[in-house]
């Protein structure tokens, strides 16, 4: 069966995955309806489930507000729309009427269906794109809009599309919020009758929100339970609607912006969504996040197959006092550690003594750094490791150069106070020259030092977001700032192909599929305390995988919550990513140095399982219990456990572990022990792992297939190089 087929008779269009089906039709008054979200089926059974067509709708309840590939404003609909225009004569409605249809392969083994539309009168043109890959369960789509006309249309929603749910008994929602130092925080509810809507409004993706959302039928477990998911790629504000209908049925649309930003559509122009990705399963809130990882792996990552190397940022350790011959005597202790990208953080360049200025005079201090940064660059290079360094190109300190030569700069409405947060202003990036100047300082930079590393940092939300110098620019604004920062790190990447970049938003405030497209790894958090980061990277765990999850050692007590535990489990829970070092390494006992060196040595021997392994949540973070993470790698040869435990009950038996998706008929061996376990097992009966006494424990298993045990199968995994280090 063709990835996508349709069927004339039925009037049918289906989606197939490898595992699933999906399929839709347009109605009697040529709107396109959604007929089918599932387990797989074949085409002639997809128009089984055509509907009846339909009788006189009710004149209370009007049409369901489930059920439509996109619900427009117009009719007798209800709901939340996702279009909603206005044309030049004040009119909002909107009414389909279908042109056609396009099937094509835009890549190996990629297929792409264009649905093609037109309002009935008013000149816009409206197509409906949807994409399957072969190896994916994960569906993709987005919307094109097209002023076909000669006077500007107003576009009041555009989302990127809308999903409905096959009907249930009962749905329960699943997301995250939070807040700064406090991201990801998963929680699982009951949908109420109406609409529940998830948003940010800060023009960035936000601490306190994310943009997916899993829907479940309300009996769903991590192991089993059909799951309906979808995730947005967009870096700017958003909105995601969940609907439960009068009549039991639930549906959710999404997009880019929110309420009250308009978007001008001239003559001739054209807007395209960004994607808004889903996927269904029936195997669990696990399988739906693997399969959220192997996507991310597989269709978003700029550079999937790299293993992250072992970093270390000097924040934690020197703050603002940034010299050179502190950060090689620094970079001398990361190097003997075995770190392998050093990372100046903030306060390396002009006027920066603390966070009230310097912001946008990005050149080194001559004072702190009388050279530049050749020479420090250099020697971190003699040490064997990658050089990075802190960037904040969309801010300015009103204390600055910068600001005092362009005030005109910063988002700003006239006669309006400007609010200064963390002491700084967001630069207009809308703007086409903010976006070339940053672009221009920025490849000069990287080309100049030999840059191979930028924490792209952003710690702000939006305020007074006006662009005075344009009749329309404050609703253009939204959408513009993102698409050109977009555009900046693409072709910052295209100058320097060896340059890596780590998404940064005071922690976790961008991070979506939308920036994970262009950068390599991501910030999840600036709370760094291993007890609490246990929750917020099984937040984070949800939608993406290990592989861009970036997590620190730091020292103790914690600087943003004072709390002391052993560094054994600082360093097990950031081994659950890309493992980093941002403690005051000169202040270590040789104690500590000796035990950190010995860990970093054995993540690097597993790194290859973590980063690019299949996940499975073994047990969540309970207060009374463990919290175990498995990682597999794709072969099943080899897996790797990390186990947490706050603070054990007096009596409580030790946690017995089932492993997952082994190897059925192998034997697994303790790469520490020794000690050889069947698979059916491991699977069947569980593990106990070994944990120390006390408060604040940790563990880690190491498990080989015995007959690559046997091979000496502890080398490199195949992503990896003998160094470790990204090619």
């Amino acid at each position: 069966m063709s990835a996508i087929s349709f069927d004339p008779a039925s009037g049918v269009w289906l989606l197939s995955t490898a595992r699933t089906s999906y399929a839709m039709r347009i109605d009697h008054t040529g709107a396109p309806c959604h007929l089918a979200w599932g387990p797989r089926l074949p085409l002639a059974a997809a128009g089984q489930l055509v509907p009846p067509q339909a009788g006189e709708i009710s004149s209370f309840e009007g049409r369901s507000p489930a059920g439509e590939e996109l619900p427009v404003d117009g009719g007798a609909r209800y709901g939340a729309p996702s279009l909603r225009v206005r044309f030049a004569d004040g009119t909002r409605a909107f009414e389909w009427a279908h042109l056609g249809h396009r099937i094509s392969e835009s890549a190996p083994g990629t297929t792409e269906l264009a649905l093609e539309f037109r309002d009935r009168h008013h000149p816009l043109a409206v197509t409906l794109h949807y994409r399957v890959h072969d190896d994916t369960d994960v569906i993709e789509r987005w919307t094109v809009l097209r002023n076909t006309g000669q006077q500007p249309i107003a576009v009041l929603r555009a989302d990127s599309a809308a999903w409905t749910l096959s009907p249930r008994d009962d749905y329960r929602i699943s997301h995250v919020t939070g807040q700064w130092s406090a991201e990801g925080l998963r929680h699982r509810e009951p949908v109420p009758h109406g609409e529940t809507v998830l948003t940010s409004r800060r023009g960035i993706t936000s601490h306190h929100a994310n943009p997916w959302l899993m829907l479940d039928a309300g009996d769903a477990t991590e192991d089993r339970g059909e799951v309906w998911s979808a995730a947005l790629a967009w870096s700017g504000s958003w909105h995601l609607v969940v609907q439960r209908t009068p009549d039991g049925r639930a549906s959710f649309t999404g997009g880019a912006g929110h309420d009250g930003a308009e978007l001008p559509l001239g003559p001739g122009e054209e807007y395209a969504t960004p994607r808004f990705a889903a996927m269904y399963t029936d195997r669990g809130f696990g399988a739906a996040s693997r399969a959220w990882h192997a996507y991310v792996l597989a269709h978003v990552l700029p550079h999937p197959d790299e293993t992250r190397p072992v970093l270390f940022n000097s924040w934690e350790a020197t703050g603002f006092d940034v010299d050179e011959a502190s950060q090689k005597a620094l970079a001398a202790q990361a190097a003997k550690l075995g770190v392998e990208l050093y990372v100046v953080d903030d306060g390396w360049f002009r006027g920066r003594r603390d966070d009230t200025a310097g912001l946008g005079d990005w050149a080194p201090d001559p004072k702190r750094l009388p050279q530049g940064l050749g020479p420090l660059v250099e020697e971190v290079h003699r040490l064997g490791m990658r050089f990075g360094l802190w960037v904040e190109p969309e801010m300015v300190n009103p204390d600055s150069d910068l600001y005092r030569a362009h005030p005109d700069w910063v988002l700003h409405f006239p006669h309006r106070t400007r609010t200064e947060l963390r002491n700084q202003l967001v630069l207009n990036f809308a703007r086409d020259d903010i976006a070339e100047w940053a672009y221009g300082w920025l490849t000069r930079l990287v080309a100049d030092n030999g840059i191979d590393f930028l924490k792209w940092d952003m710690n702000r939300a939006f305020s007074e977001a006006g662009w005075p110098a344009r009749e329309d620019g404050q609703d253009l604004l939204w959408t513009r700032y993102v698409h050109n920062l977009y555009d900046v790190v693409d072709r910052l990447r295209a100058d320097h192909p060896g340059l890596r970049i780590e998404t940064c938003s005071g922690g976790g405030g961008r991070v979506d599929l939308g920036i994970l497209s262009r950068t390599d790894q991501a910030w999840p958090s600036d709370n760094t305390d291993a007890v609490d980061r246990v929750s917020i990277q099984h937040g984070f765990s949800q939608i993406y995988p290990a592989r861009v999850m970036a997590a620190w050692v730091t020292d103790v007590p914690n600087q943003l919550t004072s709390r002391s535990v052993p560094l054994r489990y600082r360093f097990h829970v950031a081994m659950a990513g890309v493992l980093a070092v941002g403690g005051d390494l000169a202040h270590w006992t040789p104690g500590e140095f000796a035990q950190g060196a010995e860990l970093v040595a054995q993540y690097k021997r597993v790194r290859h399982i973590v980063q690019h392994g299949i996940q499975h949540r073994l047990r969540g973070p309970v207060d009374d219990g463990p919290t175990a993470v498995q990682y597999t790698t794709p072969d099943r040869r080899e897996v790797f456990v990390l186990v947490w435990q706050r603070a054990p009950r007096h009596g409580t038996p030790r946690p017995v572990l089932r492993l997952a998706g082994l190897d059925p008929a192998a034997r697994y061996r303790d790469a520490a022990t020794g000690a050889v376990h069947h698979a059916s097992v491991l699977t069947g009966y569980g593990v106990t792992p070994e944990l120390p006494t006390g408060d604040w424990s940790s563990t880690s298993l190491h498990l080989i297939r015995v007959d690559d045990m046997a091979a000496g199968g502890t080398g490199p995994g195949r992503h990896e190089s003998p160094s470790g280090l990204i090619p």
